[in-house]
């Protein structure tokens, strides 16, 4: 578990110093357990698991003062697990995630955040996919693709995404180059 801990810990550090996101933004972070012990997405969630990986990057969030949207699984649409106040105005759902219903994952943000609610939706500001949790979905436009040093953890595929304003006004714009 302590090396499933420490690539969890380095991919978020990548990502976070890449994205070089301002305090109180959203990250989000789907992740199979499964994936990571080498098994099909779904098919062996772990709690213990997924609360090494949680702990790591709920640790550097944190240190950072960001928020985590911790995906579901598809049994539960995909929602996120979120801080009340992080939330804003989004409605908020009622499920509580399982291991098994949700993903082991997202029930460790659950059961560690301080007021944690489900939300459908997010914009989020960056994200890291462990395991083909299919993140997407939840970023802002537009996400630009992030190679980080970490391609795995544990055996699951790490994909990572941050994202910057749209470009508009065509050929005689000019842009702020800070915001690419």
């Amino acid at each position: 578990m302590e090396i499933i801990r420490n690539e969890a810990a380095q991919a978020i550090r990548e990502l976070l110093d890449t994205a070089a996101l301002e305090p109180g933004r959203l990250v989000v972070v789907g992740c199979s357990s499964s994936e990571i012990l080498g098994e099909a997405i779904g098919s062996h969630s772990s709690y213990e698991t997924a609360l090494s990986v949680f702990e790591a990057i709920y640790a550097e969030l944190k240190r950072r003062n960001l928020y985590l949207a911790a995906q579901c699984c598809e049994h539960l649409n995909r929602a996120l697990v979120i801080e009340r106040e992080a939330a804003g105005g989004a409605d908020i759902v009622n499920a509580v995630p399982q291991p098994k219903a949700g993903g082991s994952f997202a029930a460790c943000a659950y059961r560690n955040f301080a007021d944690p609610v489900l939300v459908e939706h997010v914009r989020a500001d960056a994200g890291l996919d462990i395991g083909g949790t299919l993140i997407g979905m939840h970023l802002k436009e537009v996400a630009v693709p992030l190679r980080l040093s970490v391609k795995k953890v544990g055996q699951a595929f790490v994909a990572a995404a941050r994202t910057r304003p749209k470009f508009i006004g065509g050929s005689r714009a000019v842009y702020d180059d800070a915001l690419l």
